[in-house]
């Protein structure tokens, strides 16, 4: 891994949070996610699945985490199977973790080789009285491909039908949304990272010059930072395709007088970070580019200070919905009768900003979390209006990563990434 070595120390405390909530005489199992076939024998990168990720650092395919609490076998309350390496291996892909390594990285005692799976976990499931197995619960997942945990699912309930099942995923989503000390210093990485790419392009971005180009001096900067690449997808959309949400083509021109929306963010140790800034192609913007500007970033610091311990989000959504209104007022974009016969579910202002202000971010760009429940301190929150005008040719959105506070603002992950027109007009200026 290109990442440095992370204090075991919190994945011990992960686990210790996971096994809190289990039911007595519960065994719980995690397994990584498959490494993907593209077409023929190519491959894609391989993306470890989040859940172990979080509760072992293992950070390698074909993986397994037991967790079983009460198991009477001290050894056997905590136990990782791992691929065993081999000579051949090891000359074409590479050594695989052995046991001492696999150790160091999680602080798990109990390391047996994949292959001794199926017995050793026969032998607990004997003592165990209710199965805690994995799935994907999230909002927004695509659930079209079987997992690993897909298939151990079914496996394990057609081998073992008389134990009872339940679910880690509410568990994962409660403990993850708040961050340890570690987890919040491995963001800020990333953040600092992201600033680093973000800081190259104002120097770089110029008329005639195309997307792709953009991108690419941001995967330059991220590489060359112990990151992996880019948190998601980047979007780096000038003019009219700035009004394109989810714009990922990035093949145009960049033109003279255009604003360009770039939405990316590095992640590192996995991860991630998300960030999204607007500059003037030839670095300096209009007059109604900047009124549009600054109106969004209004929006966007009187959001941050809404997020506070016992803000529900649904309400913020809400809150925040009233204050863009009251921007759009100004820049002539709704009228006061738009508001008066506006549909309360689908006011007025979602005509200009359709998409919501904020989301839980973390291991996963959208992050598991827990959306209707209170907001609670060393939660991690993306902030990120947008004002989008197609018949103007102009986009603009504005995203920072904060974590809420047990007092006070959200502190600013992002806080020294310029953000402010005058300042990104000042830095642009220095490139000529």
């Amino acid at each position: 891994m290109k990442y440095e070595k992370i204090d075991r120390q919190l994945f011990i405390h992960n686990r210790n949070k996971f096994t809190k909530e289990l039911k007595p005489g519960s065994i719980a199992v995690f397994n990584s996610n498959d490494i993907i076939t593209s077409s023929a024998d190519s491959t894609l990168p391989f993306v470890q699945n989040t859940d172990i990720l979080y509760l072992s650092g293992v950070d390698q395919e074909e993986s397994i985490l037991v967790l079983f609490p009460d198991a009477k076998d001290e050894n056997h309350r905590e136990i990782l199977f791992l691929k065993e390496t081999n000579e051949t291996i090891a000359i074409w892909e590479g050594a695989k973790l052995n046991k001492e390594q696999a150790f160091d990285i999680s602080g798990i005692q109990t390391v047996y080789w994949l292959s001794d799976f199926d017995r050793v976990f026969e032998q607990l499931m004997y003592e165990a009285k209710n199965v805690y197995l994995n799935t994907n619960e999230h909002l927004r997942a695509n659930k079209e491909t079987e997992t690993r945990d897909d298939r151990f699912r079914k496996k394990c309930k057609e081998k073992f039908p008389l134990h009872e099942y339940e679910r880690s995923a509410p568990i994962m989503h409660k403990i993850r949304s708040i961050k340890h000390p570690i987890e919040l210093e491995l963001m800020q990485q990333a953040c600092d990272i992201t600033e680093k790419g973000f800081r190259r392009l104002l120097s770089f971005i110029r008329p005639n010059v195309m997307e792709y180009n953009i991108e690419a001096e941001l995967m330059h900067e991220f590489l060359n930072n112990r990151s992996q690449g880019f948190s998601y997808t980047p979007i780096i959309a000038s003019g009219y395709s700035a009004c394109v949400l989810h714009y990922i083509d990035n093949n145009k021109v960049c033109k003279d007088g255009d604003v360009i929306l770039m939405d990316f963010g590095a992640e590192y140790a996995n991860y991630k970070s998300d960030l999204t800034r607007c500059v003037p192609v030839n670095g300096k913007f209009t007059p109604r580019q900047k009124d549009v500007y600054n109106a969004v970033l209004n929006v966007k610091k009187a959001a941050t200070k809404l997020l506070v311990p016992g803000t529900l989000i649904p309400e913020y959504h809400k809150e925040v919905g009233k204050i863009m209104e009251e921007e759009l007022l100004k820049l002539g974009l709704i009228t006061k009768d738009d508001i008066a016969n506006q549909n309360p579910e689908s006011p007025a202002y979602k005509k200009y900003f359709m998409h919501g202000t904020s989301h839980f971010i973390g291991l996963d760009t959208h992050d598991y979390g827990l959306y209707d429940e209170p907001i609670q301190a060393g939660m991690v929150f993306t902030v990120e209006p947008g004002i989008y005008i197609p018949e103007e040719n102009l986009g603009i959105r504005l995203e920072d990563d904060v974590v809420v506070q047990a007092d006070g603002e959200p502190f600013n992950l992002m806080r020294n990434i310029p953000i402010e027109a005058d300042e990104i007009e000042e830095l642009m200026a220095q490139k000529k």
